[in-house]
């Protein structure tokens, strides 16, 4: 066969497990294994003396024994270093078999988020409550989808298609916990974008740490944001006033009902207000100071109805808005939202606790106050170096909450 360049007329008069050897390149061949397949192959040696072997292609679209020869040929080249690096392909690609899944990389990502070594923005560790968060979008969406893939086998076209799958609810089940909790793992669009800015930060995640070499997140066309902000008319603040007032008040649904009359006069998010301890609160200068928002250590102005709601609660825990038990602030105020606030009559449907933050800052507008000062009242970022330093609101801040919660007072009815 010396001199002779392997034909298909060559393929065609294998035997099974013959193999043929390339009488023009050194090493290449092709091996018929069982019944029709055939094999395009390459023998080398490292630097290093040792002898590897290269599988190239099964014979058949694309490949052809002259397109084999080519690549055998290029191989070949990147073993010499003529290209100035030498490598070992075949290692590579054993490697890359065994190369990190993206499970194993999600575990490693949840296990530094925990342990807070993974920071964020504002350089701060991140909060147990968005840990539960990115482990619920992990163990509902990315595992299922993507967890058996290596990562160096991960394309934007993977990530494309898996945002589409999570848009279209592919992912979407309904499961009952140990402790008869049902969990709802959703899809849809939102889903899917939010899923995908956690994947981002999981794969630079994996480029810090020399996992692989590029995210494939970058670059992948995202869907638009769909947020509505949506606001309460002064028609629905009287009908969710008078909603609150008729509901039935016994244990945690009283507190709810608080909770939620302390939102709409306030402005504040949902977690933040039911996080919060009488500790937190300076009474005389009507002021809360909230060691971990959204935005940090956030200071805030209490207006006077505020203060007068609050000094009506008992002070039974540690906390303003307790759960049953005492243990935290009160926890499952979605669901009872969902379940029983949202079907009070009169109670307007489509709202959120995040609609009476907004409704509380358009309020604010209408008023006249401007952007710095409605920042200030809500606890969104300030830019200026002195606000850090400043530990009691002023009086012209306290007479903006006064006025727009007494605003709200009498919306409500």
């Amino acid at each position: 066969m010396v001199g002779r360049r392997i034909s298909l007329k060559s393929i065609r008069a294998l035997d099974e497990g013959e193999v043929v050897w390339d009488g023009t390149v050194s090493g290449f061949g092709a091996r018929r294994q069982k019944g029709e397949c055939v094999t395009y192959l390459l023998k080398y040696r490292t630097g290093e003396g040792r002898q590897r072997w290269f599988t190239i292609g099964r014979h058949g679209a694309p490949w052809t024994p002259d397109l084999a020869r080519d690549e055998a040929i290029r191989i070949l080249a990147d073993v010499k270093g003529v290209s100035g690096k030498k490598r070992d392909p075949a290692a590579e690609k054993k490697s890359a078999r065994k190369a990190t899944t993206v499970t194993e990389l999600c575990d490693a990502y949840l296990t530094d988020a925990e342990a807070g070594r993974l920071l964020t923005r504002r350089q701060i560790a991140k909060r147990p409550s968005t840990i539960a968060t990115d482990r619920g979008r992990i163990e509902g969406h990315i595992k299922p989808l993507l967890g058996a893939m290596p990562l160096v086998a991960v394309t934007p076209q993977d990530i494309d298609t898996f945002m589409h799958n999570i848009a279209a609810g592919k992912t979407a089940r309904k499961s009952e916990t140990k402790l008869r909790r049902v969990t709802h793992v959703r899809g849809g669009k939102g889903a899917a974008t939010r899923t995908m800015g956690l994947l981002g930060a999981i794969f630079t995640y994996a480029v810090r740490h020399q996992m692989c070499a590029n995210n494939p997140v970058r670059g992948v066309v995202r869907f638009a944001d769909g947020r509505r902000e949506r606001r309460l008319t002064d028609e629905e603040y009287r009908s969710l006033g008078t909603a609150l007032d008729l509901a039935p008040h016994d244990a945690a649904w009283a507190i709810a009902i608080d909770a939620t009359r302390f939102l709409a006069v306030t402005g504040w998010r949902r977690g933040e207000a039911l996080s919060l301890r009488w500790s937190d609160i300076d009474f005389p200068r009507r002021t809360a100071v909230l060691a971990e928002t959204k935005t940090g250590e956030s200071l805030r102005p209490l207006s006077h109805a505020a203060c007068d709601m609050l000094s009506e609660f008992k002070r039974s825990t540690e906390f303003v808005f307790p759960s049953v038990d005492g243990e935290s602030g009160l926890r499952g105020f979605p669901q009872l939202w969902a379940r029983k606030l949202a079907k009070l009559e009169g109670f307007p449907a489509d709202i959120t606790p995040h609609t009476l933050r907004h409704s509380y800052a358009s309020v604010a507008s209408d008023i006249g106050y401007n952007e710095l000062t409605i920042a200030a009242l809500i606890g969104h970022k300030k830019s200026t170096m002195t606000s850090r330093y400043v530990h009691a609101a002023d009086a012209i801040l306290l007479a903006a909450a006064d006025k727009v919660a007494q605003h709200i007072l009498e919306l409500l009815g």
